[in-house]
């Protein structure tokens, strides 16, 4: 798979290789500010879980970044656009790439100064943002980077009319989220028709609005049913008519373990038919069915202390035969990269942490921070999906060597770089993880954490190294 590319020397002047691609063509209207956000992203790279204060060094680094984020030239869109077009050209370099997409609330609760905030969760005293995130996979869950985030403020006012919002058209309620999602993976499949884009959501996005838009859209649909939908079939409703279907496979599936939940294996059935969905009852008399495929997994007997696994998947895409399913539930199973996505965004980059004046602000911040954590995520991934890969073509010379030599206890940098697996190994290393063979392969957590510590060992390495002086 290809990997950013980068100019062969760096600069003082410079930000990190990956942080030059991803900003590459970033334009605030003006040349300083385009050399700030690029330092900022560098510095909160280098110390994900720090405060603004705490990753910048100095006081005086701390207030540029302030009034970089303040800045009316500086937008979200202008943060997100030069990454976005990175993405789409990474996204071209593959026959098939999902977008999946999820929503996550951000408590800003404990922030009382902060303005433009709207309620969130359960309770009306809880104060904070909604953000709901697309990112563009490879079917083996390498994060190509983001194609959407889509934020929104829930007025006080609209708290608790939930019964009222379903007498709204789509494009009036939060719904609208998936639909926004799925115009933009559209628009990439219309720019790239060798490539198969794959919009992917969970029980939420189970709407029939959304099935009758993307019948008419080169980009394909999966989401994972939630209603027992009426259907043109002699069963009448969905989980009847996929039952009464031929099991076109049973396979064993590992199932991970959840809070007090143990690894197990479940056995399941596979059953998969073409159907066809009716609008909602109260437009039933004027819109028309809309034909679409179903999967449906399903464990007939869990053991007693264990929950069902029980998937039932609606796409737009053709399912012939069992393989074809199969591939159905592999595509779905890689929706869980966005939920990783934003637990990365607030344990690893404790974005619910940041305090700002204003919502605005905060969505810049955001912005920035939603870039480290998809670099983090990404290296994450590239270890295992591609661990044989020279590792200087995520790290740059200078911190693969000095954190060669600091996990090592050497002056010596080998002469050829180790893979890219044995460098995030020694990454995770410093961030706590043990590497016993019991381990595993390490996650996320040290991996951030092992990030925030490397900044600090490059620099060690220049500072005591044999002459060199820091990009």
């Amino acid at each position: 798979m290809p990997i950013d590319a980068r100019p062969p020397k760096q600069t003082n002047e410079d930000a990190n290789g990956w942080v030059r691609t991803e900003l590459e063509s970033v334009d605030f209207g003006d040349r300083r500010l385009n050399k700030r956000g690029m330092k900022i992203l560098q510095k909160l790279y280098g110390k994900p879980q720090s405060s603004i204060p705490q990753a910048m060094g100095s006081w005086g680094e701390a207030k540029a970044a302030y009034r970089f984020i303040s800045n009316p030239k500086v937008t979200v869109e202008k943060i997100l656009n030069p990454h976005q077009q990175s993405t789409r050209s990474r996204i071209q370099e593959h026959p098939v790439a999902l977008a999946v997409q999820d929503t996550t609330e951000l408590n800003y609760t404990a922030h009382k100064s902060t303005e433009g905030l709207g309620t969130i969760g359960s309770s009306s005293n809880l104060r904070g943002m909604h953000v709901h995130t697309t990112m563009a996979l490879t079917p083996d869950r390498v994060p190509l980077g983001i194609i959407d985030q889509y934020t929104w403020i829930r007025p006080e006012k609209e708290y608790g009319k939930k019964v009222k919002r379903k007498q709204k058209p789509i494009e009036e309620k939060e719904s609208v989220k998936w639909l926004i999602s799925l115009k933009a993976t559209e628009a990439i499949q219309q720019e790239n028709p060798h490539v198969q884009l794959i919009n992917v959501g969970d029980r939420e996005a189970d709407i029939y609005d959304l099935f009758k838009y993307a019948s008419g859209l080169k980009s394909q649909l999966l989401v994972r049913g939630s209603w027992d939908r009426c259907v043109d079939h002699e069963e009448n409703y969905l989980w009847p008519y996929l039952e009464a279907q031929p099991v076109a496979a049973t396979l064993e599936i590992t199932v991970p373990h959840k809070k007090s939940r143990k690894l197990r294996t479940a056995t399941a059935e596979l059953r998969f038919a073409s159907v066809t969905i009716r609008p909602p009852s109260a437009r039933r008399h004027k819109e028309q069915s809309v034909s679409i495929y179903a999967v449906y997994l399903h464990e007939p007997d869990p053991p007693k202390d264990a929950d069902r696994l029980s998937w039932m998947l609606l796409t737009t895409i053709p399912v012939a035969n069992a393989q074809e399913a199969l591939t159905i539930v592999d595509f779905y199973a890689a929706r869980w990269s966005i939920e990783v996505f934003h637990r990365i965004l607030k344990s690893g980059c404790k974005i619910e942490k940041r305090q700002h004046q204003t919502a605005e602000r905060l969505r810049k911040c955001l912005a920035l921070d939603s870039l480290v954590a998809w670099r983090i995520q990404l290296l994450t991934m590239l270890g295992r999906e591609t661990p044989d890969l020279p590792c200087d073509v995520v790290f740059e010379d200078y911190e693969w060597k000095a954190l060669y030599c600091y996990v090592h206890k050497t002056t010596e940098p080998p002469v050829e770089p180790p893979t890219l697996n044995e460098a995030i190994l020694l990454v995770a290393r410093v961030g706590g993880f043990l590497a016993r063979k019991s381990d595993g392969y390490p996650g996320t957590t040290v991996l951030w954490r092992g990030l925030q510590q490397l900044t600090t060992i490059s620099f060690a390495w220049f500072a005591f190294g044999p002459g060199r002086s820091p990009p």
